[in-house]
């Protein structure tokens, strides 16, 4: 075996997916990939209905997914290639920076949000943290979550729910954020996965949350969690 053939075989590229109904930022975003040596963009779509099809036939490990698509939206687009293609990464390329279109996205899947004013100096770095199990969202995207929201507390004049928390718990919903499971945590903090299961239900009550996207969103309009953070299991 020739050297070059085992650099090509050590160092597997991540296969990538763009769409978007615009040639010229598909374009554009193929170009600026191309310049990273362990990207490999594999297919690309014009419209949803088209990127699910490319996704279950390429099976790329990051699907980049513009939300005003034609035929299919990218948030549907985003939850059929969730349920189609095991592990894919999903980020999110759009032009919208409000709450509901960010909370949508967590909930069909993405763990990478980019705005388009920006993509140019975001995107690689999101499809690299997407694709090292960990998560990006536009600091512009967390700074406007985080100035609505203590907007609508000085507004509404309510307390905020945060401070009903307890250390511990502060640092579970942290943990929570960043992508870890109930085990991870549990592993993380040294404790039992039922202490940790009963935190997370009393962090849930205490904030009136749902579900784990409701949590990430809170997470981010908090400023608990950074623009990038990992999902991998870490020492505290």
């Amino acid at each position: 075996m020739r050297v070059d053939e085992f650099v090509i075989t050590d160092m597997p590229s991540v296969r990538i997916l763009i769409a978007d109904d615009h040639a010229l930022i598909r374009g554009g975003l193929r170009s600026l990939l191309a310049h990273e040596p362990s990207f490999q963009v594999v297919a690309e779509a014009s419209n949803g209905l088209e990127a699910v099809e490319a996704a279950e036939r390429e099976r790329p490990q990051v699907a980049i997914l513009d939300i005003g698509m034609p035929a299919l939206n990218g948030i549907e687009a985003a939850r059929r290639i969730s349920a189609a293609v095991p592990n894919v990464q999903l980020v999110m390329l759009t032009v919208y920076s409000d709450e509901g279109y960010l909370l949508n996205a967590l909930r069909a899947g993405a763990r990478g949000y980019v705005l388009k004013s920006s993509a140019e100096s975001e995107i690689v770095d999101a499809v690299r943290a997407v694709s090292e199990g960990k998560a990006f969202f536009s600091p512009k995207v967390s700074r406007i979550l985080a100035d609505d929201y203590m907007r609508f507390l000085e507004e509404k004049r309510v307390e905020d729910t945060y401070d009903l928390l307890t250390d511990r718990e502060r640092q579970i919903l942290q943990l929570l954020a960043e992508g870890q499971s109930n085990k991870d945590v549990a592993t993380i903090l040294n404790l039992s996965p039922t202490t940790v299961i009963c935190h997370r239900q009393h962090i849930f009550q205490k904030l009136n949350l749902h579900n784990i996207s409701d949590l990430i969103l809170y997470a981010i309009r908090k400023g608990v969690i950074t623009s990038q953070f990992d999902r991998s299991p870490q020492n505290p």
